[in-house]
């Protein structure tokens, strides 16, 4: 038999804890102690400075190019000029739970009455993180690793509009960069019982030396709730000997192990929330008396958010925890004084930065500006008022902003004051639309949408531009990462109400990059205030000051930032890579670990039963673990584990210097425990032969496996258990609906309602098991990642709240089988390979802060909430997009320009602790024709999506899409209401709007909003599920695909992409009257592409390019192309290729014909044609213009 598990007990029940339980490993309680100064005069040297932009392995892209977090106030009312309220409380609050779907303030007031209250379940927030690096008080230059692309160049791509202005450099490495990292601190105690169990790699003694991330949560006004520090985890007690014995046989499994104690897993279910709904026009939905003051949707709400994004700087804190919060960062701060003796305080949530309380620092007042008489805060607004000067910096007053004689200096906003070009009047009937100046520009020309029936472009659509210099332009942040709602900010809340479009910000932070500044200073500069990173948008008063353009306040310009190393140069700060890009990331230094930074672990939860064994699942997974196991993210401390589970969980021993891997088995599934804890998860490059021996094995383990059951949530708990200690990611792969121990679910689905045109039920969890254990895992710095392969119903609502919450992924493979569904199968292969090689961040936390006067209060996407404005990811990966709601609390009269920035810090696979920051800068506009002008309707329509999703999840489908509808009808009618001399017989939109109809009615067409065709309930949360955590590139091809002809490619217009001829065919409308019987057409659906062939497509291009003599022959599941040596096949495959090249799931493809049963998902994404259950696109115009006429 099996060794007996080591004197450890975990919780008998799933989220209950021993009576002396505490903190598990990674909550420190010493204070971080400073590092010695070190001398300027040693870190001047030449040698340190070989090449100042590092590119890493991790930062580069992989030839496959590549949450919402609420507090359980959950996601908030989408449209409700009303204060939210709380509905529904649970039975028990979740200690540490916030749900995955969007976070609001409490103090939030939105104004769409469309939407309304979301979830309600108020809770405290608490897991343990990573923080934010502290920054050192004594300097040392930057520097970068020379082992790594030791001669990197950047250079900017010629004409592009978002390219980075930073110099090339290519430098022989001089010197050798010792590489660092730096680790957060968490202000709990470390029990003596878990120090005694930390796992190979990991050292056991906890550093004195400070964290930074108790500031994270502070940034914005400085003003947080408290954080609980009690971590929902298995509490570890080593008086207490496990009794369970469990068997220990090589690679055979035996009908049953020694039980061991059972125990009862406890489970606390959430009612579902009673939510009042106002859609404009539904008669069937009772309103509340709050939501009936208002009709219509408004977006944007005055939210009184004490999270404000950019405060005022603080005097003093009511609570201190919160002063300690904040203090453990500043104290430890370089970015404005060159001595800094504030106590370091010790909670976590300072690691990335809180405000900065002025009357605790022990340093001097800010420099105050100039005393120069001003004329008036609109006359001299923001970044205008202190121009910098020409080095020298002569502190005079300050002159008129005028344009430096140096074209290189770019010091900030000062040197380019905005004229913001518009026009006088859109035409004589939009007269009441007039822009600042003179004449129109193309996003307002108005179009008549019933008339204008062409007006999808020929290519993609681009992001617009917002209008500000060209210097800032060429600054600014890729529209790819950072992405606003509205390019124009309107000046006031009320001038928000009044366009009736949401104000929110789209976010690809951890995305692929080709060309990423590294910077390796241990100075990294930042507000004392608001904590804000210097940036290409803040304004250098002169050579010593420099003023945050967030919150406004003056900052000292530290000794180490006069120098520039990339020109070796001395007095010119503004030419520091810092402050010539608009995305940098951060190196932190070594002085400021805890702990070596987490190493990449990696288990595999793998279903092992019938179900899953017939489909064929395990042959792809252990072949595709085989092929890239060399490629996972890490370095030499790299650890794997593998657990298989059926009506019993197994254990895989894969300890060096065994000759077999070793099978130990648990049958006692109600109280699940690690049988040799310390063997199951080992190093990776200790142990390879023995983990390559266990996945040639596993396929035919269970070949002749009778076990029907799933116990999915004991398998978990022993991951969670097995996890812990070190956090990591956890890939569960499931077949069926879990059927035995903790977690088990029943079918809820009903396939006769699967076209209901009424209500659609079960869009939200069973049990709230999975919700538990996901924000337990978050505390540990684990995240779950599932991929459900099932033939049936398997209740994903539930089980994708492993993910949601965990900041994990979910991929979904409906019908799968490895010979029945080659697809299926062919997709699995290549998600893998790029899911098992992508780079990935551990132990992440992610801020987003913004110029004072604006305020974030809703947050979608997979994380978790740390506070009210920290976002907690266990994992971060560059697919993964996260969406937030924001309001106008404060009138922006005094500034024309406001920025935002969002602060990314995780450890890299190499052990690497990294700050990457990305910073977008928008003008504000008082007009509400300026507002329609900068209208980026793309990322209106995604934000709105998002918001839908949590609609439909609290209160229901029909009233998510009646708020979908609204948000058309109103956004259109308030641009209506402006413009005088308009026939009722016309629709009319600003050419930045003209796609809205059109998009949002390919929202209600998509599978999460569609009613009325017939929708697996799976298919339908999937859906939903991508719309929350997908970039906004990927989810606008889900919601409007691109349809392309392609028979004739060869007389296109091409590109050259690496030495490829890539032809440009364009695009074509979604419409069935597009269709030729004589042509082959291509439906780009994101992750699927479809091949449509006409019954009397020329026989040439069905040989050159399908491969097949004629039509007839074509076969009816054809899924691949073959290389044919023609033209036309050669640019057929090229044109798929370069789309493929895009995005980082490959997409299947398939070939249709009008016999092939595909034929129906093809037709069902040609949105602009009418079905049985939706309008065609003209006839949905209509009803807009119906509407807005009542």
């Amino acid at each position: 038999s099996g060794p007996v598990q080591s004197p450890m007990q975990f919780p008998s029940g799933y989220g209950s804890y021993p009576p002396n339980y505490s903190a598990p490993s990674g909550h420190y309680s010493q204070v971080p102690s400073k590092a010695a100064a070190s001398h300027l005069d040693n870190q001047y040297r030449a040698s340190y400075y070989p090449t100042y932009y590092s590119a890493p392995a991790q930062n580069i892209m992989t030839p496959s190019v590549s949450t919402s977090v609420l507090n359980t106030q959950e996601s908030q009312q989408l449209y409700n000029k009303t204060a939210p309220h709380t509905v529904g409380s649970a039975e028990g609050p979740i200690q540490g739970a916030i749900s995955s779907a969007s976070y609001l303030h409490t103090s939030a007031q939105q104004s769409y009455s469309a939407f309304g209250n979301h979830y309600s379940t108020s809770v405290s927030s608490s897991v343990a993180s990573q923080g934010f690096p502290l920054n050192s008080d004594h300097y040392t230059m930057p520097v970068v690793s020379s082992a790594v692309y030791p001669n990197v160049s950047y250079p900017a791509a010629a004409g592009c509009v978002y390219g980075q202005a930073f110099t090339s450099q290519s430098i022989p490495a001089v010197g050798q960069f010792k590489e660092t990292n730096t680790f957060s601190s968490q202000s709990t105690s470390v029990p003596h019982s878990l120090q005694q169990h930390v796992p190979v790699g990991y050292n056991s003694t906890v550093s004195t030396i400070s964290s930074p991330q108790d500031n994270l949560s502070r940034n914005l006004t400085g003003s947080v709730a408290k954080v609980n520090n009690q971590i929902n985890t298995g509490g570890i007690d080593s008086s207490q000997p496990v009794h369970s014995v469990s068997q220990s046989v090589p690679f055979t499994k035996p009908g049953a192990g020694t039980s061991a104690s059972s125990a009862v897993i406890s489970s606390v279910r959430t009612p579902a929330p009673s939510l009042s709904s106002q859609p404009r026009i539904s008669p069937s939905v009772t309103q509340s008396p709050e939501s009936a003051l208002q009709e219509g949707m408004q977006y944007g709400g005055y939210v009184n958010n004490q999270a404000s994004s950019a405060p005022a700087p603080l005097s003093s804190s009511s609570d201190d925890e919160e002063e300690d919060e904040e203090d453990e960062e500043a104290a430890i701060d370089s970015s404005s004084t060159t001595s800094s003796a504030s106590p370091v305080l010790n909670n976590y949530d300072a690691l990335e930065g809180g405000g900065y309380p002025e009357t605790r620092s022990v340093t001097s007042s800010p420099v105050p500006a100039p005393s120069v008489p001003q004329t008036s805060k609109a006359s001299k607004p923001f970044g205008y008022g202190y121009p910098a000067l020409q080095p020298g910096y002569q502190n005079a007053a300050p002159p008129t902003p005028v344009q430096p004689s140096n074209p290189g200096h770019h010091p900030g906003f000062q040197h380019y004051p905005q004229q913001y070009p518009g026009v006088n009047q859109l035409s004589s009937s939009l007269g009441g639309l007039s822009l600042q100046h003179s004449q129109q520009p193309e996003s307002l020309r108005p179009v008549n949408l019933t008339q204008d029936r062409n007006i999808l472009p020929v290519s993609s659509v681009p992001a617009p531009v917002p209008n500000l210099n060209s210097d800032l332009r060429k600054l600014n942040c890729s529209p790819d990462s950072f992405r606003c709602t509205l390019t124009n900010i309107p000046q006031t809340q009320a001038l928000l109400n009044k366009a009736k479009l949401p104000l929110g910000l789209l976010l690809h932070p951890f995305r692929d990059l080709t060309q990423l500044p590294v910077i390796t200073s241990s100075t990294i500069v930042r507000c004392r205030s608001c904590r804000t990173y210097i940036n290409p948008f803040v304004s250098f008063i002169d050579q010593r000051r420099w003023k945050c353009n967030l919150c406004y306040r003056v900052n000292d310009v530290p000794e180490e930032f006069m120098y520039n190393p990339l020109t070796r140069s001395y007095g010119e700060p503004h030419k520091r890579p810092e402050v010539q890009n608009s995305t940098v990331e951060f190196i932190a230094s070594s002085d400021y670990m805890l702990r070596p930074p987490q190493p990449a672990v990696y288990l595999f939860v793998l279903d092992v039963s019938h179900n899953a064994v017939e489909a064929g699942y395990l042959t792809i997974v252990c072949q595709s673990l085989l092929e890239n196991l060399d490629k996972l993210p890490g370095d030499s401390r790299t650890r794997i584990g593998f657990i298989t589970f059926d009506s019993t969980v197994q254990f895989y021993n894969l300890q060096e210097g065994l000759s077999q891997p070793q099978m130990l088995i648990v049958s006692d599934i109600d109280d699940i425990f690690l049988p040799i804890p310390d063997s199951l998860l080992v190093n990776l490059h200790e142990s390879k032969e023995l983990i390559k021996d266990l996945l040639n094995a596993l396929p035919n383990m269970f070949t002749n496996t009778r076990e029907t059951h799933s116990a999915l949530g004991p398998a978990l708990q022993a991951a969670f258990k097995l996890m812990s200690p070190t956090g990591g990611r956890i890939s569960v792969f499931q077949t069926q609906l879990p059927s035995l121990g903790a977690g088990l679910l029943h079918s809820r689905e009903d396939p006769n309602q699967r076209s209901s045109t009424k209500v659609v039920q079960h869009l939200g969890p069973a049990t709230d098991f999975y919700k538990k254990l996901a924000l337990d895992c978050s505390g540990q710095q684990t995240a779950v990642d599932l991929f459900l392969l099932s033939s049936q119903y398997s209740d994903l609502a539930s089980l994708a709240c492993m993910s949601k919450y965990s900041a994990g992924c979910i991929y979904y493979y409906p019908s799968f089988h490895r010979s029945h569904n080659p697809a299926q199968a062919e997709k699995l292969q290549k998600d893998l390979k790029r899911y098992l090689t992508r780079k990935i961040g551990f132990e992440a936390v992610m801020r987003i802060r913004c110029t004072k006067g604006l305020s974030i209060h809703t947050f979608h996407g997979n994380f978790f909430v740390r506070s009210t404005d920290l976002l907690s990811l266990a994992n971060v990966n560059p697919d993964a997009g996260f969406a937030v709601q924001m309001s106008i609390e404060e009138s922006l009269t005094d500034t024309s320009l406001v920025c935002f920035q969002t602060a990314l810090l995780y450890t890299s696979s190499k052990g690497e602790r990294r700050i990457r920051v990305h910073t977008l800068c928008l003008p504000v506009v008082s007009s509400l024709a300026d507002v329609y002008a900068g209208a980026d309707v793309q990322a209106v329509v995604c934000l709105l999506a998002n918001m839908a999703v949590d609609r439909s999840v609290s209160s229901s489908l029909s009233d998510a899409r009646d708020a979908l509808v609204n948000a058309v009808v109103d956004s259109l009618a308030a641009y209506m209401s402006t413009a005088s001399n308009l026939q009722q017989s016309m629709l009319i939109a600003p050419n930045s709007l003209k796609l809205f109809p059109l998009y949002i009615l390919a929202l209600l067409k998509q599978k999460a909003f569609r009613t009325g065709m017939s929708t697996r309930l799976d298919d339908r949360v999937y859906a939903m599920c991508q719309m929350k955590s997908q970039p906004l590139v990927h989810l606008m091809k889900m919601i409007h695909p691109n349809l392309y002809r392609i028979d004739k490619l060869i007389d296109e217009s091409t590109i050259h992409v690496n030495d490829r001829v890539v032809p440009q065919p364009p695009l074509q409308k979604l419409s069935a009257e597009k269709l030729t019987r004589e042509g082959a057409f291509l439906m780009d659906c994101g992750s699927i592409f479809y091949i449509w062939i006409g019954k009397n497509c020329d026989n040439n291009f069905i040989k050159d390019v399908l491969g097949y003599p004629n039509y007839a022959s074509v076969p009816q599941k054809m899924t691949q192309l073959p290389e044919v040596d023609a033209l036309s096949s050669e640019r057929t495959r090229s044109f798929i290729s370069w789309l493929r090249d895009s995005r980082p799931l490959s997409p299947v493809l398939q070939v249709i014909k009008d016999e092939n049963p595909a034929k129906t998902d093809f037709f069902q994404h040609l949105i602009e044609d009418r079905t049985e259950a939706a309008f065609s696109y003209y006839e949905f115009l209509l009803n807009i213009q119906q509407q807005i006429c009542k």
